[in-house]
C-alpha cells in the first residue's frame, strides 16, 4: 500500500504527533509512506496530481524517534510523487491553524483531497464532507440531545443575554479555530471582561457561546471513533481524560492538558451511538470526540490528536489497527472499483 499523510507544514510536525505514529505503524507493516505539507501538493498541466513528499525510504526503523527524524527531515531531498498513484491519502492538516498566517492553505487540503478522490485514491476523512466541517457550524448538525445549548452570533447584546440566561457563566470561542485557541470561560471573577472578550473574538468573525457544563472544571474526555465505532484494542478504549492543572480552562494537550485514565460508561457509549449515523453518512473515518458529562463539546474531524498519550496510558498500540482498517479499504477498492464511492468506502 502506498499511503500519503497530508499535514499543515512538515517543518512544524513533531515525532510524538499522531500523524508520525500512524506513519510509523504503516511503515512497520511494510507500506510505502510519504508525508506532504499542504503547500507541497499541486497539479501538472496534464491534470496529474503531484506532490513533493518526504519519505523515510526502505530502511527499517525500530524506534519512532529515528523513524520520524527521517520522515520529517526537511533538509533531505523531497521526492516528486504522483498523488494519483497513492492507494490512500490521509488528510491530517488542520485548516484552523492556517487561518491567520496562511489563509491560502486553509481549504487546500480539502480541495486537493476532492481531486484525489475523483481519481480513485481513497481519501480519509472524506474531503467532500470535510468541506462542510471547516467551522463549528458542522457541530450543529448532530442531535440536539448531545449538544450543549449554543448560540452563534456577532451581536454583543445577544451574546451577553445568553451568558446571563445561563447563570452568568458560559464558554466563548471563535466559530473557526481548534486546539483551544481563543477559548474563554466567562463568569465569576471574569464577568467584568465579557464585553472585551466578545469584542476580541468577534473582531475576526462569529462568536460561539455555549453553556458551561457541570464537571467541565475536571476536564473533558477525548474518545477516538473509527468507522463510526469507539476504537478499542485488547479490551481497552482509545480514550482518556484531559485536564489542565493550571488556571487555564482549556484541557487540550497543546494548551498544557494532561492525560489520565477514564472509565468508559454506558452514557459515553450511548453518545457515540447518537453521533454514529452522521459520522458514517459523512465518511468520517477517524474522529476525536471531546465530551463533558453527557454532552459533546467538539467533533474533531481534521486532525484528532492524543493517540500517543492514550497508547502510553494503556500500554496499547492504537495506531496499527487504524492502518489495518485502511488496508481493508484498499482491498475493497480493488474488488469493487469505483462502484463504491469514497464517502461510503471511508467508513466501511
Amino acid at each position: 500500500m502506498k499511503i500519503g499523510f497530508v499535514v499543515n507544514d512538515i517543518a512544524t510536525e513533531q515525532p510524538q504527533y499522531t500523524t508520525s505514529r500512524l506513519a510509523f505503524a504503516a511503515a512497520k507493516r511494510e507500506h510505502e509512506v510519504f508525508t506532504l505539507g499542504v503547500g507541497d501538493l499541486g497539479q501538472d498541466a496534464d491534470g496529474t496530481l503531484v506532490g513533493h513528499a518526504y519519505s523515510p525510504g526502505a530502511k527499517k526503523y525500530r524506534a519512532l524517534k529515528s523513524f520520524a527524524a527521517a520522515l520529517l527531515d526537511t533538509d533531505g531531498e523531497r521526492e516528486r510523487i504522483r498523488v494519483d498513484d497513492l492507494d490512500v491519502l490521509m488528510l491530517r492538516n488542520d485548516p484552523a491553524e492556517d487561518a491567520v498566517d496562511r489563509p491560502w492553505a486553509q481549504n487546500s487540503g480539502v480541495l486537493f483531497g476532492q481531486l484525489a478522490a475523483a481519481r480513485g485514491v481513497i481519501v480519509v476523512n472524506d474531503p467532500g464532507h470535510l468541506a462542510d466541517a471547516l467551522d463549528k457550524t458542522y457541530f450543529q448538525h448532530f442531535p440536539e440531545e448531545v449538544r450543549p445549548a449554543t448560540l452563534i452570533s456577532r451581536d454583543s447584546a445577544d451574546l451577553r443575554a445568553f451568558v446571563k440566561e445561563h447563570g452568568g457563566k458560559a464558554v466563548l470561542k471563535p466559530l473557526q479555530g481548534s486546539g483551544g485557541q481563543g477559548v474563554f470561560v466567562v463568569g465569576g471573577q471574569g464577568q467584568q471582561n465579557v464585553n472585551q472578550i466578545i469584542e476580541s473574538i468577534g473582531r475576526d468573525g462569529f462568536v460561539v457561546a455555549q453553556e458551561y457544563l457541570k464537571g467541565a472544571e475536571q476536564g473533558d474526555v477525548r474518545l477516538f471513533v473509527m468507522n463510526g465505532e469507539p476504537l478499542k484494542v485488547d479490551g481497552k478504549y482509545a480514550a482518556f481524560r484531559r485536564h489542565n492543572e493550571t488556571d487555564d480552562p482549556r484541557s487540550n494537550m497543546h494548551a498544557g492538558g494532561k492525560a489520565s485514565s477514564v472509565k468508559i460508561t454506558e452514557e459515553l457509549l450511548g453518545l457515540v451511538e447518537m453521533v454514529r449515523p452522521k459520522l458514517i453518512q459523512d465518511g468520517m473515518f477517524l474522529v476525536g470526540l471531546d465530551i463533558v458529562g453527557s454532552k459533546l463539546m467538539e467533533v474533531n474531524v481534521f486532525s484528532p490528536g492524543g493517540l500517543g498519550s492514550v497508547g502510553i496510558l494503556h500500554d496499547v498500540d492504537f495506531a496499527s489497527p487504524i492502518i489495518e482498517a485502511l488496508e481493508k479499504k484498499v482491498r475493497l477498492r480493488q474488488h469493487y472499483g469505483s462502484s463504491l464511492a469514497n464517502v461510503t468506502l471511508a467508513t466501511l
